[in-house]
């Protein structure tokens, strides 16, 4: 049975999870009411939120979609063990943005992946980490389909042998933050269709295509590739059920209209993990600081960039926002959900 008989859909199309409020529970219901997979992003989430945001997806659609997690020990999601940078404080300083720190970096994973104990969902993916193989059997028996993430062709081979349904192999060029855990994926990132054939060669695990595709013929190469299914993110970010920020959309089609520039650049400036986004002053000012040694961890970093994000978002400053976009950003189009999903159907 393919993956696409296995998930209940029509068309070969998954819209990414993107975490932060990007992927909005009527987004994702268009794409599932089309025929294909659409995902929440709830990893940033509370699990009193996402059990809401379940129920009201729920509602929008009959059709399956996924619910995405990022996989944190409560370690990592409930301690503080590095200090704010001071090229950060100093910063906070000189902007008068106050910035007190929450008493955890990061919502409870245990406590989000008992919501889908709880309220089952069609399909679940998983970044940042692995889970067990216990944890994948208690969903697969209340019907949920399991979805690694991998950056590596290790990573995909490990979600394989704890019997995950799929894998989605995350290529360079994808926007946003890397799903990936091991050193290897950091240290020498590679390109989506040296994962795929690398990946293929390796394990015959479903395997789910991500990064830079952006177009029906980009879905056809990664499937002619290996994978059956293709995941796009920056496609759908400019669309109008995207939840971004009416700044944040128009600096990616300010991207696409060649009125600011389409470099988009990997850094663990924002959160500690390294995530590919547009080029913004803050990436540029303080580049000298975007190495693993000298910066906090994620989620650490990211709790403490959240107050110049926040400022950012309220003061209309792109420059000081995480502008996360793959590198087929100069693609992206101002139009209806249902206009590129019907445009990417029509060149497969």
């Amino acid at each position: 049975m393919s993956l696409l008989d296995q998930i209940g859909i029509t068309h070969p199309i998954i819209q990414a999870p993107m975490a932060g409020g990007a992927t909005t529970p009527e987004l994702i219901a268009t794409v599932s009411n089309f025929g294909g997979l659409g995902s929440l992003g709830g990893g940033a989430t509370a699990p009193a939120v996402l059990n809401k945001q379940i129920n009201e997806i729920k509602t929008l659609t009959d059709h399956p979609f996924m619910i995405n997690l990022m996989v944190l020990s409560e370690q990592d999601a409930s301690t503080f063990d590095t200090s704010m940078p001071d090229w950060l404080n100093q910063y906070y300083q000189e902007q008068q943005i106050a910035a007190e720190l929450p008493e955890r970096p990061a919502h409870s994973f245990t406590e989000q992946l008992q919501v889908l104990y709880d309220n089952p969902v069609p399909v679940a993916s998983f970044t940042f980490g692995i889970i067990s193989a216990e944890q994948v059997q208690r969903l697969q028996q209340l019907g949920t389909c399991v979805i690694g993430t991998a950056n590596h062709p290790l990573e995909a081979q490990a979600w394989a042998d704890i019997g995950a349904d799929a894998v989605c192999v995350q290529g360079v060029e994808a926007g946003g933050h890397r799903g990936g855990w091991l050193p290897q994926s950091a240290a020498d990132p590679l390109g989506l269709l040296t994962l795929i054939s690398q990946t293929r060669a390796g394990t015959d695990i479903p395997l789910i295509a991500a990064g830079g595709i952006m177009t029906g013929q980009d879905i056809k190469a990664v499937q002619m590739a290996g994978a059956q299914m293709a995941q796009l993110g920056t496609a759908f970010l400019t669309t109008d059920e995207s939840g971004i920020s009416d700044i944040y959309k128009q600096a990616l089609l300010d991207a696409s209209h060649g009125t600011r520039s389409t470099e988009t650049r990997l850094t663990r400036l924002f959160s500690g993990k390294q995530a590919r986004g547009l080029l913004n002053d803050y990436l540029t000012d303080f580049a000298n600081f975007d190495n693993a040694d000298s910066l906090p961890p994620y989620p650490q970093l990211n709790a403490m960039t959240k107050f110049m994000r926040a400022n950012a978002g309220s003061n209309g400053d792109v420059e000081h926002l995480s502008l996360w976009a793959g590198q087929g950003v100069a693609l992206v189009r101002q139009e209806r959900t249902i206009e590129l999903l019907a445009r990417l159907v029509q060149d497969l």
